[in-house]
């Protein structure tokens, strides 16, 4: 595989972090503000495999979950990237690095067509990290990962997103009015609402 014509946007940013961080309470804040957010694709997974019995889930199948996982997160970026207007942010609930960093986790390793999608596919270099929150961790039907879990899924992201040059911007463990504002003093001013 040889990687093809590169697509990149820096109006497009990942917000990321391991399971029960805070991430989709921040991204639920953002889109009440009128910003575009894209939606993760492994809870979708999650919920259409219970729904029709599939046995792609990260209890299950691991390997097709995660196969499911890259193509609905590069179909999701494409599609974005095609209906985009242009110079608007754009706010993805983690980003194509994530899958690779789980099939880390999971011992898959990152196979050439997933670190060939990491590469084709980019977004904007800050990539905004939430650290583990024991305090406001929870598990549930589609959560399943201990705090220790949730702990070694951070550390990877790091890495991962690391290896493919991304910059970590942390936020903050605070109420969500401030970790908002921190992401938003990120973003460049004219990108801003």
């Amino acid at each position: 595989m040889t990687l093809q014509q590169p697509w990149h946007s820096d109006t497009f940013f990942v917000i990321t972090g391991g399971p029960g961080a805070g991430k989709t309470t921040l991204l639920n804040a953002l889109a009440r503000q009128h910003y575009r957010c894209i939606p993760e694709a492994a809870r979708e997974i999650i919920q259409e495999q219970l729904q029709s019995g599939g046995t792609a889930l990260p209890w299950k199948d691991t390997a097709l979950y995660t196969r499911l996982m890259l193509e609905r997160s590069v179909n999701s970026y494409i599609e974005t990237f095609n209906s985009h207007p242009g110079n608007e942010p754009v706010f993805f609930d983690r980003g194509i690095p994530d899958t690779l960093c789980y099939a880390q986790l999971i011992n898959l390793g990152i196979s050439e067509a997933m670190d060939l999608n990491a590469r084709q596919f980019t977004y904007n270099s800050k990539v905004f990290l939430l650290p583990p929150w024991q305090e406001i961790y929870q598990t549930d039907t589609e959560r399943k990962q201990t705090w220790e879990e949730a702990v070694r899924t951070y550390e990877k992201m790091v890495a991962t997103y690391r290896l493919y040059n991304y910059q970590i911007i942390e936020i903050p463990k605070a109420d969500i009015e401030t970790r908002l504002a921190f992401l938003l003093s990120h973003i460049p001013d004219l990108l801003r609402k």
